[in-house]
């Protein structure tokens, strides 16, 4: 399997590229067409969620991203 690469874009979507399925809240996957490449909705406005359709540049999503480190995960009880 290839690596799947996310990228978290300043003001706009999330943009991922490589290997990857994306399903429904029932597990149904998405046709991707064969895509390799596509873009997440972050902003919430898109009319084609969870897919971007640009609406961001519309309604002024404006959220900078830089990366940093998480806290070590919860132990499992």
């Amino acid at each position: 399997m290839a690596d799947t690469e996310i990228t978290v874009s300043n003001n706009g979507p999330l943009r991922l590229k490589g290997s990857f399925t994306i399903k429904d809240s029932e597990g149904n996957a998405y046709d991707l067409a064969g895509r390799d490449a596509l873009a997440l909705c972050r902003c919430g406005s898109s009319e084609n969620k969870p897919f971007c359709d640009g609406t961001h540049n519309r309604v002024g999503f404006n959220h900078q991203s830089k990366a940093f480190a998480l806290p070590p995960p919860k132990p499992k009880v």
